[in-house]
């Protein structure tokens, strides 16, 4: 029966039908071939019975923050404030803008979004200022993968729906791998702009006008947008709210300073930002709701055990699981979606991971970050098509320019996968 599951999903991928409908179509399988419980009855009644759950109103919440927050147009915000302190360094400017998204995927919880709302505002600028156009586009595109690394993450809470790892431990254990990343993107970044040279001159310009602002000013531009993160994760961490309830109140905070505070959110903006995250929470949650009975049906059918007896002396090697798992996962996040792949393969892959000592909230952060490196690899690849539409450069040139970075993204997993302290030592 799981080899039978198997080939169905090879081919429906293949016919590119939606995963949501996969998942249902492949979970009917065992039931259609001989006698299973899993029956259209069955099926129905346990998909609605998944959305029975708190904290998946976190997901579309966090959705309609961030798209606020884009269209409210905070990126700029908080780009020029990271801009004034690193502008006039090598490589100053684009390491702002790695800093930038960093900050901004503690807003929006998503990669596309994040490439999106920074790229639009940063692209032209660096390009402005005599920089390779193609490099900015690998930039936003690989540094936009942040954005469901950093909490609050929307990958994070499908995880932890999925493996009952907690959701705050999830948003607290992305930190320092975030920062990771960040920090070894910054350090190829500043390689890059010594070896191939900038225009110092338009750079000087640049951030002179910055800093004529003078930097109370300039913080004061920024400051809404940087105390948001604050509010939503300083809620959770505190225990003051839950993270379904951290959502409602970044929502609320996205509107409030986007409309009245910045002013650049005008009320007519309001219902196309409902429409345009009901489109995306539509697919999240029917992914989420087929991901439930799939898990279940995995469940059933032993699949896990029989993944651990085929794996044989691998499964007890912890140092060669987590390379092949690692293996996996890269080319899962180059063929599906994160979401679909993060509901797909934990039921899958944490039983196994469990079997060798391996924490769950450890795991989860291997996951994201390893379908994160997806955002840039080609076909699927969101990011690429995103930083393509923001420059019109075809997605392989530009995933073509981002292998350096890519790399030093793969140095960031490898450091992640092997030294778990960095992914919890914030929770320990």
């Amino acid at each position: 029966m799981a080899g039978a599951m198997f080939i169905s999903l090879v081919v429906l991928l293949l016919f590119t039908v939606p995963v949501g409908v996969i998942l249902l179509i492949i979970s009917l399988v065992p039931g259609i071939m001989g006698d299973f419980v899993v029956n259209a009855e069955y099926l129905f009644r346990n998909v609605i019975e998944a959305f029975n759950n708190t904290t998946l109103l976190a997901i579309p919440l966090f959705i309609l923050s961030g798209v606020i927050m884009a269209r409210g147009q905070i990126s700029k915000k908080l780009y020029d404030v990271f801009a004034y302190f690193v502008g006039n360094f090598t490589g100053g400017l684009p390491s702002a803008v790695v800093i930038t998204c960093l900050f901004y995927g503690a807003i929006s919880g998503s990669g596309p979004a994040t490439t999106a709302a920074v790229g639009a505002m940063t692209i032209p600028i660096l390009v402005g200022l005599g920089y390779d156009i193609t490099f900015c586009a690998a930039l936003v595109a690989v540094a936009g993968g942040l954005g469901v690394i950093i909490p609050p993450s929307i990958p994070f809470v499908m995880y932890s729906n999925s493996s009952g790892a907690s959701v705050g431990d999830m948003f607290l254990a992305g930190v320092l791998p975030g920062c990771l990343i960040g920090l070894l993107l910054i350090i190829y970044v500043v390689a890059y702009c010594k070896k191939k040279g900038e225009d110092k001159e338009k750079i000087r310009v640049k951030v002179s006008a910055l800093r004529e602002k003078g930097f109370l000013n300039v913080f004061k531009d920024s400051f809404w947008a940087l105390l948001s993160p604050v509010i939503v994760l300083g809620g959770i961490y505190s225990g003051l709210v839950t993270p379904t309830e951290a959502s409602c109140i970044s929502v609320v905070y996205a509107l409030i300073i986007s409309i009245f505070v910045y002013r650049t959110l005008p009320l007519k903006e309001i219902i196309p930002s409902l429409v345009e995250s009901a489109g995306t929470v539509s697919s999240c949650l029917i992914i989420t709701g087929s991901a439930a009975i799939f898990a279940k049906v995995i469940t059933l059918l032993r699949i896990p055990q029989e993944v651990v007896a085929m794996l044989g002396g691998i499964a007890e090697n912890k140092v060669l699981l987590l390379l092949l798992i690692n293996a996996v996962l890269l080319v899962v996040g180059m063929l599906l979606d994160t979401g679909a792949a993060v509901l797909i393969m934990t039921p899958i892959l944490l039983p196994l991971v469990q079997s060798v000592g391996i924490n769950p909230v450890h795991f989860g952060i291997i996951m994201i970050v390893n379908l994160a490196i997806g955002f840039v690899t080609p076909p699927v690849g969101m990011n690429l098509y995103v930083a393509s539409s923001l420059t019109g450069i075809k997605p392989m040139a530009i995933a073509k320019k981002a292998v350096p970075q890519l790399i030093m993204f793969f140095i960031a997993l490898m450091l992640i996968t092997f030294i778990e302290g960095i992914s919890l030592v914030l929770i320990s």
